[in-house]
């Protein structure tokens, strides 16, 4: 492609409203525009980009068995109905009403779609078992779109989904997807972590995992094992308990005044303990009903796990005005003997000397023992994992990572083929229900998270799997007419070859040429300045800056040799 008819504005500046580096490089290297909040624009580098993701996960896909089709966007609204969804999934879900007064949905994930799709063409065992995927774009009215394409309200996303006659079926398929996954993310040279994750609004709890490449600019933090392969997104991570303390010497409950200490670090500073010894009370409403959470003071509640502990399908914390009228106190001075039905997390019984509120405005209890001066009937896992927690499988701290989630492979089991009567019938006769998964994978989503881990100061540094071209040709000075022969001539053999080359055959600057060529960040560069007198040119690789001075002979032999 010759860079003077290429449809590319490359931007000086970094965009006011873009706050990531991936978000400021893919709108400064031109491969996208916004058109509203949430929704872009791809240009002819950026869908190159997004067309090989999409080639690496067809390919692997129909490597693991798995066949395409395309489902349609538009959804109507009894489907969500009947599988319980309408109401469940929130505001996110784009409803607008036809011109019959139907009302329908733009599709945020085809669940609905392809389980009334199976249940009306499978009836026998004979069919199963099935994968089926495609590669579309998919509609979500995120309340806060931010960061570019990590997070969207329109992007492309690749979902698939078995069919299988059984448990053991289900496994094969689920083992086939994840694998596939793995091949998917090594070929684009990410590094990147597969961790257990919560289900969220897909359901099923067969079990899932995240595909995360590891990135501080992503949203969602991982809890991953210093020494094993354990990891989890921190919403379903766990470490191992506690030891229970031996509190055989503490003295006895003895209250105290504590003026105005509302939270856990004014106890630390006024009482002189650590955070760890302190009886922390957070209130929520669980589908509007009161409840107290009861934890350490140096630890977080996990919402996630809390609401699946209550059986709740909505959990909020409550305000202050809600804690006083349920409790009768203060918010920082509700005790774990308050009156409210308490969740106790199982750490807390590690306190053997412990600090808690009295249930009284302005006081607290010191020298307090769980299971002593208050019940704790049962306990269950409600906190966060935290950096330095022990690692379940092997015993080993934990460390925290930042990640964007860019795959999510779940066992869906029987939550949608139940709800459609999805069904075959077995080599008895026997009618039973088929078993499903769903693995879903944003390919919009690639591109940011692969810039987030490849670029520099100057821009980005693509991949080779998936640089919009692999070659760029930069003749300093195209009015030499030595320097543009030989750039052409390069630029002809190489295409012939099977390689993709950009010649920069703009009348620019060569300081202009050499700034967009890094901020577009291609993995090789070369330049053909005055050198080629004597038959010379610099060849420079994006990633790790290395230049090479090359006859054009070495020059095209080695571009080869990388490519191919």
């Amino acid at each position: 492609m010759k860079q003077s008819k290429l449809f590319l504005n490359t931007l000086r500046e970094n965009p006011a409203d873009a706050d990531v580096a991936s978000h400021r490089l893919m709108l400064r290297a031109g491969l996208m525009r916004q058109l509203t909040a949430g929704v872009y624009t791809f240009l002819p580098l950026g869908y190159r980009v997004l067309s090989k993701i999409e080639a690496i996960v067809r390919q692997e896909m129909d490597n693991a068995g798995a066949q395409e089709v395309l489902l349609p966007a538009m959804q109507p609204a009894e489907l969500w109905q009947q599988s319980g969804r309408w109401e469940d999934y929130g505001a996110e879900l784009i409803r607008f009403q036809d011109r019959h007064d139907r009302t329908m949905v733009l599709g945020p994930t085809h669940e609905e779609v392809i389980t009334s799709l199976v249940q009306n063409e499978v009836q026998s065992y004979r069919q199963l078992p099935v994968t089926l995927y495609q590669i579309q774009t998919k509609f979500r009215d995120e309340p806060r779109p931010r960061a570019g394409l990590l997070r969207g309200r329109e992007f492309r996303m690749k979902d698939a989904y078995s069919f299988d006659l059984d448990e053991a079926g289900l496994d094969a398929s689920y083992q086939a997807m994840y694998d596939a996954y793995c091949r998917i993310f090594d070929r684009l040279g990410v590094e990147y972590r597969a961790v257990e994750a919560d289900s969220g609004a897909i359901g099923g709890e067969a079990g899932n995992h995240e595909f995360m490449v590891l990135s501080e600019a992503g949203e969602d933090t991982i809890a991953g094992c210093s020494h094993c392969s354990y990891a989890a997104n921190v919403e379903k991570a766990v470490g191992q308990a506690l030891p229970q303390a031996d509190a055989s010497q503490t003295p006895a409950r003895e209250k105290v005044a504590t003026p105005g200490t509302k939270t856990i670090e004014d106890l630390v500073r006024v009482l002189g303990v650590s955070a760890s010894q302190i009886i922390k009370v957070v209130v929520y409403l669980a589908d509007g009903k009161p409840v107290a959470a009861c934890l350490r003071g140096d630890h977080e509640v996990n919402e996630v796990k809390l609401k699946k502990v209550l059986g709740a399908k909505d959990l909020t914390m409550a305000s202050a005005e809600e804690v006083l009228r349920e409790t009768g106190k203060p918010v920082g001075f509700v005790g774990p003997d308050c009156g409210l039905k308490v969740v106790f997390d199982r750490d807390i019984l590690s306190i053997a000397d412990g600090v808690a509120a009295s249930n009284e405005a302005g006081y607290h209890d010191i020298h307090v023992v769980p299971n002593r001066d208050f019940p704790v009937p049962e306990t269950a896992d409600i906190r966060m994992a935290a950096a330095g927690d022990l690692c379940v499988k092997c015993g080993q701290p934990l460390r925290l990572f930042r990640g964007i989630e860019v795959g999510h492979v779940f066992k869906l089991g029987t939550k949608y083929s139940k709800a459609f009567g999805a069904t075959y019938t077995d080599e008895s006769g026997a009618e039973r229900t088929i078993i499903m998964g769903c693995y879903g994978l944003g390919t919009s989503r690639v591109i940011p998270a692969v810039i987030e881990q490849c670029h520099d100061e100057n821009g980005i540094i693509w991949p080779i799997a998936i640089a919009p071209y692999h070659v760029h040709i930069v003749p300093v000075n195209i009015k030499d007419e030595q320097q543009v022969k030989a750039a052409e001539s390069l630029y002809h053999r190489l295409h012939a070859a099977g390689v993709e080359v950009l010649l920069d055959d703009r009348d620019e600057r060569p300081g202009v040429k050499f700034k967009d060529a890094d901020l577009i960040g291609l993995p090789v560069r070369v330049t053909i300045g005055s050198k080629i007198a004597e038959g010379n040119v610099e060849l420079k690789i994006r990633r790790t800056g290395e230049v090479q001075v090359l006859t054009v002979e070495q020059a095209f032999e080695t571009i080869l040799g990388i490519v191919k």
